[in-house]
């Protein structure tokens, strides 16, 4: 499992953990990216045993956070050690070796595209009540976004520069006021349609525009 690429500079992806931290009654907090392009990666985690909790999972392959990704729903348990977990054995009795009590995991989701996962842990065999779910699930879209955003952006800079000129670069801008149209939405929101689809189909957003622009990609909700 990598480690997240970017540098720390203004603490970002620690800020990404801390926010739940800071909203929820949980423990600890671990964020976890992934993409058609990119390797599973450790965006924060906010102490050594939420670290673990997301490093056993993926070495073990099993674990309610592939639930959650497979799910694409929230996977909550609020008493995880008083029962057996049949699909997740050996998870399970790693589990019971700490003092974990409660674990809340989120999947980071926008549109069709799977970003990650948020996994919350607790000392104490509790439930989150419906306002704090609610809180947990409008911090997981707005960081699905916030991420997918920065991975598109990295991707897209594989694509090279070789090819960038004054004219692609109106095409994008002609394309992401068609989007927005199309769509409804704000600016920022139709560039982010378009490097979306760009992501998930291995393209570069200078091509996705181009089709956009010749009316041979429309997008629709």
């Amino acid at each position: 499992m990598s480690h997240w690429g970017f540098s720390n500079e203004g603490d970002s992806e620690t800020a990404a953990c801390a926010q739940f931290l800071a909203a929820l009654p949980v423990a600890g907090v671990a964020v976890a990216v992934f993409g058609a392009s990119l390797p599973e990666t450790a965006v924060c985690s906010t102490d050594a045993l939420a670290t673990r909790l997301d490093e056993l999972q993926f070495d073990l392959g099993e674990g309610p956070r592939w639930e959650a990704v497979q799910s694409r729903l929230p996977v909550l348990l609020p008493h995880v050690q008083d029962r057996p977990h049949p699909d997740w054995p050996m998870f399970g009795n790693a589990l019971l070796k700490t003092d974990v009590q409660a674990l809340f995991v989120f999947p980071l989701v926008v549109g069709a595209l799977d970003v990650g996962v948020v996994e919350l842990y607790s000392h104490s065999p509790d439930t989150l009540g419906p306002e704090e779910r609610i809180i947990a699930l409008a911090l997981a879209d707005r960081l699905a976004w916030s991420l997918l955003n920065r991975i598109l952006a990295m991707n897209d800079q594989t694509h090279g520069d070789e090819q960038d000129s004054p004219l692609s670069r109106r095409e994008i801008h002609q394309a992401t006021g068609m989007v927005l149209v199309q769509l409804g939405l704000t600016a920022t929101e139709a560039l982010m349609r378009l490097r979306a689809h760009a992501f998930s189909h291995d393209e570069s957003v200078r091509d996705v525009a181009r089709q956009v622009v010749r009316r041979t990609l429309v997008f629709s909700d």
